[in-house]
């Protein structure tokens, strides 16, 4: 009895020839996951060739994971499991989710310092061209064709900012995705470099956003030009 018993209890054992060492950047990963063929693990657990421990659904629009992990979830049966991956490592998404709060709050402040100094820079275009606006308003001109006689040129002076801003922004990010020259601890961001991502739809949206935000700002101070006096402004000195 004890013969048998040793042999049923005797492990499986095979050698395997290492091939190489991979990196995800990943802990969990890297210090539990082989990749290898599987019909090793079938020959080792006895499986049938029809048989795998599990297997993983790849979607292509990731804002659909929940709905279509309970989908699955719904239909497996009660012997078996379905979790979607933020379920299973929710540490990683709860990272990226604080990365992306980041990103808005820091776009955010860009956006308001950008309107600002914006909101600046018409003023003092306004104050120097106090005694141009009474000339206009005493020829006949209305306050809406001043102001956006104002808000043209600050749109230039916009676009202008945008382009170079785009032009460096760009070539930092592209430096950065060949080059990897900010570098980060593994250990604490799980990368070993900043990642970067260049989506043109999301530099369309974020230029266009800029500027019509930037414009919508700059209406109230162009309002001061329909409170400047004719006779006051042409003698303002």
């Amino acid at each position: 009895m004890k013969d048998s018993f040793d042999k049923v209890r005797t492990p499986n054992v095979r050698v395997f020839k290492i091939a190489g060492i991979y990196n995800s950047g990943f802990n969990e990963f890297d210090e539990n996951f082989v990749l290898g063929d599987i019909k090793h693990i079938q020959r080792l657990n006895k499986w049938k060739p029809n048989e795998i421990g599990g297997f993983e659904v790849l979607l292509e629009d990731f804002d659909k994971l929940e709905e279509k992990g309970d989908e699955i979830y719904n239909e497996v049966t009660a012997t078996l499991n379905a979790q979607t991956i933020s379920e299973k490592y929710p540490a990683i998404f709860d990272w990226l989710q604080i990365l992306d709060t980041n990103i808005i709050v820091i776009i955010s402040i860009m956006i308001l310092i950008a309107g600002i100094n914006m909101i600046t820079a018409l003023l003092v275009l306004i104050l120097e061209r106090t005694q141009m606006i009474g000339v206009l308003k005493a020829l006949g001109s209305s306050n809406w064709s001043i102001r956006k006689m104002f808000l043209y040129n600050a749109t230039y002076l916009i676009a202008i900012g945008l382009f170079w801003g785009n032009l460096i922004g760009i070539g930092l990010l592209l430096i950065q995705q060949y080059f990897g020259v900010v570098k980060l601890d593994p250990e604490n961001y799980y990368v070993s470099e900043a990642p970067v991502y260049l989506g043109v739809e999301y530099i369309i949206v974020l230029n266009i956003g800029t500027l019509i935000l930037c414009l919508f700002m700059l209406l109230i101070p162009s309002y001061i030009v329909s409170k400047i006096s004719p006779v006051k402004a042409i003698k303002f000195d």
